[in-house]
């Protein structure tokens, strides 16, 4: 047996079977939606015949419904429980995209877009709750294998997208609407009923009272703010890849594959870089805490490495692979801190988290769009940069106010 099959079994022994099965349904729904989301803007020139600005306007509609879905989603997870709350979403979100094949109106399309995004942004912070509470034991390296295997289907579905819309645009509804519905119908078989029966055994030293109101955890700001503050200067800095990298690429008379180039060898370096975070996690970044400093480090040390050497292509993948380790040890890491530290509240927490993170994805691309337009790359790259270590300042700010004591830093290394 080499190497690689030893690895496999090893991750497949890791971790118990009915996990397994939703890491795969994760991935597919994941592959699907991929499919789907770099193609909105041309489906609304090309299909729908409006302007870029137009199909500009309604990716913000969508994010704008994203958060209030997200925040939604978290305040009503136990009211309504995860399996209605969860199922229902996808269900509905699925008849909206397949219902698209259908639609030849503008704002009509802007309000399914719209209404699919508050969708979307329901089941994030339910599926996170879901495995935070149904997995305990396992929720760090199940956290950080659902991100790998999301991130690999959306680089499979971002390629297979293309292809599909090559043939027709409407496919690639039908498509995602098709994956959405599958997913939702395995959950609706596979969820139990109360997969947080055991609420107790989430608690740690840190997690808040079950019984407060959604108006005593807003109060409880050091919980939750400078972390999503944090995430939403780290949004900001993201968006650079495609609003300032992109054109720059453009206009520096590269073909559009080195772009895309860009984008898969992030998804290479998540895949196959587990080592080097696993690393990091092990030996200078032990806390989930430190792990999101080291994150924003990271992200911050890789655009101003950009910023400096940015008239070479090997310089902008340099950059990229040190950025995608800062992505790495962030992403996993937010869901899993929630999860140990505020118990019951954590659905609460995550949409909350989660619509800092979506005002950053929203505000980024106006803010380098508009920087581009006037002045060029180099104030973009000095706008992420600055983005990046603002978000650093945050991050150590939330480190500052739940620093972990060594017996949790001893927690199992998320690697996979």
């Amino acid at each position: 047996m080499n190497l690689i099959q030893k690895r496999w079994l090893l991750f497949f022994q890791a971790y118990p079977k009915d996990a397994l099965y939703f890491m795969a349904a994760s991935f597919v729904n994941a592959t699907g939606k991929a499919i789907l989301w770099p193609l909105t803007t041309l489906y609304v020139h090309e299909v729908l015949g409006r302007s870029y600005g137009q199909a500009g306007l309604v990716l913000l509609y969508q994010a704008l419904a994203g958060i209030l879905g997200e925040i939604v989603g978290g305040a009503l997870y136990h009211k309504l429980g995860p399996k209605k709350l969860i199922v229902s979403s996808m269900v509905l979100t699925a008849s909206l995209l397949g219902s698209v094949v259908f639609v030849h109106d503008y704002w009509v399309f802007v309000i399914i877009v719209s209404v699919n995004g508050f969708m979307n942004g329901i089941a994030i912070p339910s599926i996170n709750a879901y495995v935070g509470f149904r997995w305990k034991e396992h929720r760090r390296k199940l956290y950080n294998a659902i991100y790998v295997g999301n991130n690999t289907g959306l680089a499979i579905g971002a390629a297979v997208g293309g292809a599909i819309a090559s043939i027709s645009f409407p496919l690639t509804y039908t498509v995602t609407s098709v994956s959405t519905l599958a997913f939702g119908v395995f959950l609706f078989f596979f969820m139990k009923t109360s997969p947080d029966d055991s609420v107790s055994a989430t608690k740690t030293a840190g997690s808040l009272g079950e019984n407060q109101s959604a108006y005593q955890h807003i109060v409880n700001f050091r919980i939750y703010l400078f972390l999503g503050l944090g995430a939403l200067f780290y949004y900001i800095a993201f968006t650079l890849w495609s609003n300032g990298i992109a054109p720059y690429l453009t206009e520096q008379g590269y073909p559009l594959t080195m772009y895309s180039l860009l984008w898969t060898i992030n998804g290479i370096v998540i895949f196959a870089g587990q080592p080097v975070t696993g690393l990091i996690k092990s030996t200078i970044a032990k806390s989930l805490v430190a792990q999101i400093v080291m994150s924003s480090l990271c992200y911050s040390l890789g655009l101003g490495f950009i910023m400096l050497f940015h008239h070479s292509y090997l310089f902008l993948v340099v950059g990229m692979i040190v950025c995608t380790i800062g992505e790495m040890l962030l992403l996993p890491a937010i869901p899993t801190f929630y999860s140990e530290r505020t118990g019951r509240a954590a659905p609460f927490f995550m949409g909350l988290s989660g619509g800092f993170g979506n005002v950053g994805r929203m505000t980024g691309p106006t803010l380098y769009g508009n920087l581009y337009d006037h002045w060029g790359i180099v104030p973009v790259l000095l706008a992420g940069t600055c983005a990046s270590v603002v978000s650093l300042v945050f991050f150590l700010m939330h480190a500052a106010l739940h620093k972990e004591k060594k017996s949790k830093v001893s927690s199992s290394v998320a690697t996979y």
